[in-house]
């Protein structure tokens, strides 16, 4: 082990789906990039619920080292509850996250620890020479980050990129779920975390098949407004939730208005329908506002564990195993 390596705690978190030509070569690059770096690391390999080899090939690897461990779902959940698994597995003061595609490259691992060291939270990756169609992948992706800047007041150049760095007593705190992998640095903003973004280099596919296409947008923009919506109950939860009740108590008075104007006219005969619509819809506007109150209370003087991951059933492979 070199005398310059990190004293540090590392974790390098990947998902796999249907990726068994990459397992090997990936986990050789990433050996590579981090002997000599850091003298403390571990790779945590996700199986989300593969149908090819993958599993029984990183479960090999982690037999003969002891650095890898391997989770493996019993079906396919998606890349963000993946992620959530090895985060919550991982072991490590600094968490990587990568695709297991080998587009992204492990060599440019040491450079997002050394952005970590100098007080970051979270580290981005870049790709800004991105390796990808141009149709399918570059141009939606401008553009949803695009958005997703405007939304959330983050401007990340590619929330797309995998390849991020964090610390882990700022991610573990991060509810993940859906596609939320994605918005990551605009959720942790609530939390005053530091954020950067360095260039990283990105490879052409070289196996199987993207999993990711056109089909994945409206995901995003559910789980964008999602995201804004989170972001700003947060931060000032009694002012969203008395913006809510404003359309309701309009109703309400809209409804009062009916009733008395209906009174004044037809005296006894008033019918019980707007009287009623305006009792459920005063009691809906009011409760909304207690909601408010309820959550400034506790913004402001508790402290909510946001972190729940998915109860979802894995197995992990550890050195001297064997795989069922």
């Amino acid at each position: 082990m070199a005398a310059s390596a990190r004293n540090v705690a590392l974790s390098v978190i990947v998902p796999l789906y249907n990726e068994e030509d990459c397992v090997v070569p990936l986990y050789e690059a990433i050996v590579r990039a981090l002997e000599g770096v850091v003298s403390d690391y571990e790779m945590l390999f996700v199986d989300d619920g593969s149908r090819d080899e993958t599993f029984q090939r990183a479960a090999a690897l982690a037999r003969r080292d002891p650095r890898l461990k391997v989770v493996r779902f019993r079906r396919n959940y998606g890349q963000t509850p993946a992620m959530a698994a090895g985060i919550d597995l991982a072991r490590g003061e600094i968490l990587i996250t990568m695709d297991g595609d080998l587009q992204n490259d492990p060599a440019d691992i040491p450079a997002f620890i050394g952005k970590i060291e100098e007080g970051y939270d979270i580290v981005v990756g870049w790709r800004h020479k991105r390796q990808d169609k141009l149709i399918t992948r570059k141009i939606p992706s401008r553009i949803a980050n695009w958005l997703i800047g405007k939304v959330t007041g983050v401007p990340i150049k590619d929330n797309g990129c995998s390849l991020k760095a964090y610390r882990a007593t700022v991610i573990k705190q991060v509810p993940l779920y859906s596609e939320m992998h994605r918005f990551i640095p605009a959720m942790s903003s609530v939390a005053g975390a530091r954020i950067a973004e360095i260039k990283v280099a990105h490879h052409p596919r070289r196996f199987g098949e993207s999993k990711y296409g056109l089909s994945r947008i409206y995901k995003v923009l559910l789980d964008l407004l999602t995201v804004k919506t989170l972001i700003s109950f947060s931060s000032k939860p009694f002012v969203w939730f008395v913006l809510l009740s404003v359309p309701i108590f309009l109703v309400a008075l809209l409804a009062l208005f009916f009733s008395v104007q209906e009174y004044v006219m037809r005296g006894d005969q008033v019918m019980i329908v707007m009287p009623g619509v305006f009792v459920l819809f005063s009691a809906l506007a009011t409760f909304f506002v207690f909601c408010g109150a309820l959550g400034e209370l506790i913004y402001k003087t508790g402290d909510v564990d946001l972190h729940q991951l998915s109860s979802l059933t894995v197995e992990v492979i550890r050195p001297g195993e064997e795989a069922e």
